[in-house]
């Protein structure tokens, strides 16, 4: 990660809010090309619609300049990993793994969904620990592949190895 700290994003200031959502924004366009939909809510969403949003916030910075971003929030005591972005100039350093990490230091179960043509971050969360539980379509030709990872405090390697894989998945995802 290059020395790039995880820390606690406050939304309710809004040059921060602003900053995220422009994160947001050039993060998602990429996996919409990947995806090949624009039907991604968080597209036309205004930073105002994100910083209302009941969810918990971290990111790293650049040079004061927040560069990329995880939110989440526990339903039912199960983490749901809301949101990962990270700013594409910014892409393979390790700021997105660095942010699961930090988010799943929480504890728990955890679910987590990306679109189903989303290889980089497929791969991502599979090496944390999730396993893919299913797909869904969310809107036409829009393909969401879902992921929940067990509540342990094993490294995702110890579970690789065979131990036991059995965990909470919240209910409509």
């Amino acid at each position: 990660m290059s020395g790039n700290a995880v820390v606690e994003l406050d939304l309710s200031d809004d040059d921060v809010a602003r900053a995220v959502h422009r994160v947001g924004l050039r993060a998602y366009a990429v996996e919409a090309a990947l995806l090949g939909s624009t039907a991604i809510p968080a597209l036309s969403e205004t930073w105002q619609e994100m910083r209302a949003r009941p969810l918990r916030w971290l990111g790293t910075h650049v040079a004061g300049v927040p560069v990329a971003f995880a939110a989440w929030s526990r339903v039912d005591g199960v983490l749901d990993i809301a949101r990962l972005c990270v700013d594409p100039a910014h892409f393979r350093r390790g700021l997105g793994r660095a942010l699961v990490s930090a988010v799943l230091a929480g504890g728990g179960p955890a679910t987590v969904s990306t679109g189903a043509a989303n290889a980089p971050a497929i791969a991502l969360y599979e090496g944390a620990g999730f396993r893919r539980v299913g797909t869904v379509e969310v809107a036409p030709g829009l393909l969401l592949a879902e992921f929940a990872r067990p509540a342990t405090g094993a490294h995702p390697e110890v579970e690789k190895r065979g131990r036991s894989r059995t965990g909470t998945v919240r209910e409509g995802l």
